[in-house]
């Protein structure tokens, strides 16, 4: 509990004004590389149940072939031949997804803190920030988790892992974060109000309900908001008309004169 993606996004805005620098990174197609053997062996370290581990091994035949469309091959120190048949992937809509992969990074979380003795670091899937007044370390760091991720069978984005300074931002969890304010993607803005205004369309023509145009205006706005995105909120729920007016009009004008957040 308490530490969901609006609670990550406010310990990047409080590393961001204790740090200098930051160093972003994130997982080459993390889903689809997860290797089953060396998730398998993470969890049986745990789990000591030969039936509960049998479950785990059902579930993850679950996942072979299914993002192999999205996945390209990645070759590693010592591979042979059938490394490109080793079974991996994870289904990304499966409720055990999630808490797997951060089971198959918790090796990595540990090396960073205590080994790298990285004090502020931040990892959300596969999304990984770490901060730092020293830009050496940080370059020390990056080639440290490129090294050990290997081990996992895991790569960086590399070509966009490189150290800034906090000024410039850093994009993370579909919002640009500085220091003193967040924006959310633009591209994230107008696909969002594309979308909601596709859904307000279908209600007047008598396709969904109303309610189901409410619920994803809410859960929007809900997120939106921490951010500094007032004026695009206003924008986006103004344009908003369903044909058949409902009590969550009223609650849809009192979202459009909801100050903006204060990170």
């Amino acid at each position: 509990m308490g530490k969901g993606a609006h609670k990550a996004l406010d310990r990047s805005t409080q590393f961001l004004r204790a740090s200098r620098y930051v160093l972003p990174c994130d997982v080459r197609q993390f889903f689809p590389s997860i290797d089953h053997a060396l998730l398998r062996n993470a969890l049986a370290r745990v789990i000591r149940d030969e039936q509960v581990l049998g479950l785990a091994d059902r579930i993850l035949e679950t996942g072979v072939g299914v993002l192999d469309e999205v996945y390209d091959t990645q070759w590693f120190p010592g591979d042979d031949l059938w490394t490109a048949v080793r079974p991996r992937g994870l289904p990304i809509g499966n409720l055990t997804s999630q808490f797997w992969a951060n089971v198959y990074l918790n090796t990595f979380d540990q090396y960073v803190k205590r080994d790298l003795k990285c004090r502020r670091y931040l990892r959300y899937v596969d999304d990984v920030l770490s901060f730092d007044d020293d830009k050496g370390r940080l370059n020390e760091l990056r080639s440290a988790m490129i090294d050990f991720l290997a081990g996992l069978r895991l790569t960086l984005h590399e070509e966009s892992a490189h150290i800034r300074p906090v000024e410039e931002g850093v994009t993370f969890l579909g919002f640009i974060v500085y220091p003193d304010h967040r924006r959310l993607k633009s591209k994230r803005g107008h696909v969002t109000r594309r979308r909601l205004l596709a859904l307000a369309r279908a209600h007047n023509d008598g396709q969904i309900e109303a309610d189901r145009v409410t619920a994803s205006v809410m859960g929007w706005v809900a997120h939106a908001a921490h951010g500094d995105t007032y004026g695009l909120r206003r924008a986006v729920l103004s344009q908003i008309r369903l044909k058949h007016p409902i009590a969550s009009s009223a609650r849809f004008a009192q979202l459009r004169t909801q100050p903006k957040c204060r990170a």
